[in-house]
């Protein structure tokens, strides 16, 4: 089965999505779309062999459409997977799922009563090497996790100008957190557990737009493990997960790479991956979901508590104190 889907958002992320998939995958496919600038979505709509519509309602009131794709700005996010869920679309969202707990748990009950697949897009989550990373760990082979050093960064703050919506800080709270380092806060949830508190620092050093560029936290788990992480909006491109045990330690260094000491006195063994097409991936994997299949790989559960976790990042940002997930 191919699930005939519809996209809502056609700029640069947009259109990153459909060109991973379209003519290329068996699973997934985009018959239509709907953007806030038309004129800029045009040709490559019909490039790709998508009907351009009006808006969401069109895809929502479409029944030839299965399923439908938000790569729309964040605070659209929670209204928009409500709708979907209300005419019986499978629903993928780009992160962040929603911008608070609350909205997080009603879109995410919806969805459930609604009996729609609801699918986070974090596409980290499906390198090879992550998914070495997460199952070093859990394997035990360096001990009990004890403590995480964390960083996400890339120059993404220059590419905008202030009157993008990334640029509005009610859209981006806490800097680069939303568009970025939701991506770290995924993975480490992913495979060390739920965040029982943050404490975070947030600040504008040297960008011109009116969001902040150093966003830096302290974490407790609920385990009792704790950690650090942080997302920096105008350096260089950085992804760095170290774990450290009471035996040893597990390093994913970029995206292709996992460096394992399993104890004190072993050797360093580095491990290389391919990356493959990860848009590709996640999108199939919904489509895998939605036509009855294996279930969507990021539970709805820690999509919700992501959110939530991001929420405690952006008061803790506003006030500068701990702040309970």
């Amino acid at each position: 089965m191919t699930i005939r889907a519809g996209v809502a958002g056609l700029g640069r992320w947009g259109q990153t999505l459909v060109n991973s998939v379209q003519g290329k995958s068996d699973a997934i496919t985009f018959v239509a779309g709907c953007t806030g600038r038309k004129d800029r979505a045009r040709d490559f709509c019909t490039e790709a062999g998508i009907d351009l519509r009006d808006g969401l309602d069109d895809l929502l009131a479409d029944d030839s459409i299965d399923a439908v794709v938000l790569a729309t700005p964040n605070l659209q996010h929670a209204d928009q997977i409500t709708a979907a869920a209300a005419a019986g679309k499978h629903v993928f969202v780009e992160k962040p799922f929603t911008m608070t707990k609350d909205s997080a748990e009603a879109a995410a009950q919806a969805c459930a009563e609604a009996n729609v697949v609801c699918a986070l897009g974090h596409n980290r989550r499906f390198l090879p090497a992550m998914k070495y990373l997460r199952d070093v760990v859990n394997s035990g082979d360096i001990g009990t996790p004890l403590h995480v050093e964390a960083n996400i960064s890339i120059p993404a703050g220059y590419r905008h100008g202030n009157e993008h919506w990334r640029a509005n800080p009610e859209e981006c709270p806490a800097g680069g957190m939303t568009a970025l380092g939701v991506h770290m806060t995924d993975a480490l949830i992913s495979f060390l557990g739920p965040v029982k508190e943050v404490t975070v620092t947030s600040e504008r050093r040297v960008l011109d737009i009116p969001i902040d560029d150093v966003t830096f936290m302290t974490m407790r788990f609920e385990s009792g493990m704790t950690g650090y992480m942080s997302t920096i909006f105008v350096t260089s491109p950085v992804w760095f997960i170290r774990v450290m045990g009471d035996k040893g330690w597990a390093n994913m260094r970029g995206y292709e790479r996992v460096a394992v000491r399993k104890n004190v006195d072993d050797e360093e063994t580095l491990t290389k991956f391919d990356k493959p097409d990860i848009e590709r991936a996640e999108l199939e994997a919904f489509a895998e979901a939605a036509s009855g299949g294996t279930a969507y790989p990021i539970p709805v559960s820690e999509a919700v508590h992501g959110t939530a976790l991001v929420h405690a990042i952006f008061k803790s940002a506003e006030n500068g104190g701990t702040v309970a997930v």
